[in-house]
C-alpha cells in the first residue's frame, strides 16, 4: 500500500469519526433540551410492555363493537382507493405535460414539476388542518387533505416513469404522423403502464395508513373510532382498532403483491 493510498483512507477514517462525532454531539444537546433519559425509557419498558399484555387485549364489550369497526374500516379503505384512483388520473395528465419525453417546452416541464412538488411537500395533516378552516370536521376534508398530498406524489412518480420511456418509439411515432393522443396511447401508456399500476396500488396502502391519522382530525373513520375509544379510556376497544386496521394493512399488501404478479 502506498502512501498515497494511505492518506485516502487516513481521510476518510477521520470523515467518518468526525461524522459519528457530530451524531452523538446532536444527540446530547438534543437529550439535554428535550430532558430526555435513555437509561429511563430503557428501564420503563418491560412496565409498559406488562401493561399492554393487561389492558390492550380485547375484550367481551370490544367484540360487541366489532361491526362497528369493520364498518368505519370500510369507510376508511374505500375512500383511501376513490382518493388514490382519482388522484392518479389528474396526476397522469399532469405528468404527461411534466415530463421531457413528451416534447413540451421546457417551462411548461417546470411549471408542473413545480406543482407537484408543492403539494408533495406539504403534509396531508397540515393539508387537513388547513382545509378545516373552510370544510370543518367532515369526510370532505379527508379526501381533500389526502388528494392534494397523492396527486403530488403520483405526479412526480408518473413523470420519472414517462421519462423512462424508450424516446425511439416516441420519435417513431411522431415522424409517421401521430398526433399527441394517439402518442400517449400507443407509445407512453403501454410503457409506463407497469411503473404506473406500482405507484398505484403503492399510494392505496399508504393512504390507509395516513387516513387513520386524517380521521382523528376531520372526525370520520377508523381514527375517528379509535379517538373515541382512546379518550374513553376504553383500550381494549381502541387495540381492536389497532389490530384491525394492521390485518387490513396487511390484507391490502398481500392483494398488491398478488395483482403485480399477475398484471406485470
Amino acid at each position: 500500500m502506498n502512501d498515497r493510498t494511505k492518506d485516502v483512507f487516513f481521510k476518510r477514517k477521520i470523515t467518518y469519526i468526525l461524522v459519528f462525532a457530530v451524531f452523538i454531539a446532536v444527540y446530547l444537546v438534543s437529550a439535554f433540551i428535550t430532558e430526555y433519559h435513555m437509561q429511563e425509557g430503557l428501564a420503563s419498558f418491560p412496565k409498559a410492555m406488562a401493561w399492554i399484555g393487561e389492558n390492550l387485549f380485547p375484550d367481551e364489550k370490544a367484540i360487541r363493537r366489532f361491526p362497528k369497526i369493520i364498518e368505519k374500516l370500510t369507510e376508511t379503505a374505500l375512500l383511501s382507493v376513490a382518493v388514490t384512483v382519482i388522484a392518479a388520473v389528474f396526476a397522469f395528465l399532469f405528468s404527461l405535460f411534466g415530463s421531457k419525453a413528451t416534447g413540451f417546452h421546457g417551462a411548461i416541464n417546470r411549471i408542473v414539476r413545480i406543482f407537484a412538488a408543492f403539494f408533495r411537500n406539504v403534509p396531508d395533516v397540515v393539508w387537513a388542518m388547513l382545509l378545516m378552516f373552510s370544510f370543518g370536521q367532515n369526510i370532505l376534508t379527508g379526501f381533500f387533505a389526502l388528494f392534494f398530498t397523492t396527486f403530488g406524489l403520483l405526479t412526480r412518480a408518473f413523470i420519472e416513469t414517462i421519462d423512462e420511456v424508450s424516446a425511439s418509439g416516441i420519435e417513431a411515432l411522431k415522424v409517421s404522423g401521430a398526433d399527441f393522443v394517439q402518442t400517449v396511447f400507443q407509445a407512453i401508456l403501454p410503457s409506463a403502464l407497469p411503473g404506473v399500476i406500482t405507484w398505484i396500488l403503492y399510494m392505496i396502502e399508504t393512504n390507509i395508513r395516513n387516513s387513520t391519522l386524517i380521521g382523528i382530525l376531520t372526525a370520520t373513520g377508523i381514527g375517528y373510532l379509535f379517538d373515541i375509544y382512546y379518550k374513553r379510556l376504553d383500550f381494549s376497544s381502541a387495540s381492536l382498532v389497532v389490530v384491525s386496521i394492521i390485518v387490513l394493512v396487511i390484507a391490502i399488501e398481500l392483494i398488491s403483491n398478488l395483482i403485480r404478479k399477475v398484471i406485470l
